[in-house]
């Protein structure tokens, strides 16, 4: 399998949003995409970019995607979250996903965080065993916590 990872350029966008809408059908939750190409490109291009994103590209597509962005942590400082990774289901198993995800290890390590830390479903098998064989923590007592738009609105009576 020949592909290379590079960093996304802004003529990516469908193409990546293709994969995170295939991310949400994969996790169940096909209709929770709310994000637009236009979107992507202002939070992830420009001096005050929100975001960096990596693909893995063959001659043919982008078949895989890993993003990530910064943030802070009381205990360790910056560190670096791994939103999504992402890989086509038909090219999984041909080491698309290991090399982005050895990607967001280099630059986290670039970066000089003291962390890198991601979020990965409890049913998700094959990738909690992955990265635990990586050497990762996956911390299991611990859930992850949101509230939508609807519910900020409602907790503050708006």
């Amino acid at each position: 399998m020949k592909f290379k990872i590079r960093k996304a350029e802004k003529k990516d966008l469908p193409q990546i949003l293709e994969l995170i809408q295939e991310l949400a059908t994969f996790e169940k939750e096909p209709d929770a995409v709310e994000i637009n190409v236009k979107d992507l490109e202002k939070a992830g291009f420009g001096d005050d970019a929100f975001y960096t994103c990596f693909v893995a590209e063959t001659p043919e597509r982008i078949e895989g995607i890993a993003l990530v962005y910064f943030r802070f942590s009381t205990w360790k400082g910056k560190t670096v979250h791994l939103e999504d990774l992402v890989v086509r289901q038909k090219m999984r198993g041909t080491g698309i996903g290991s090399a982005l995800y050895k990607q967001v290890i280099a630059y986290s390590l670039e970066q000089g965080v003291k962390r890198a830390e991601w979020v990965v479903l409890d049913w998700n098998t094959p990738a909690i065993e992955f990265y635990e064989r990586s050497g990762a923590n996956v911390l299991r007592d611990w859930d992850t916590v949101q509230m939508d738009e609807g519910a900020m609105k409602k907790f503050l009576n708006l």
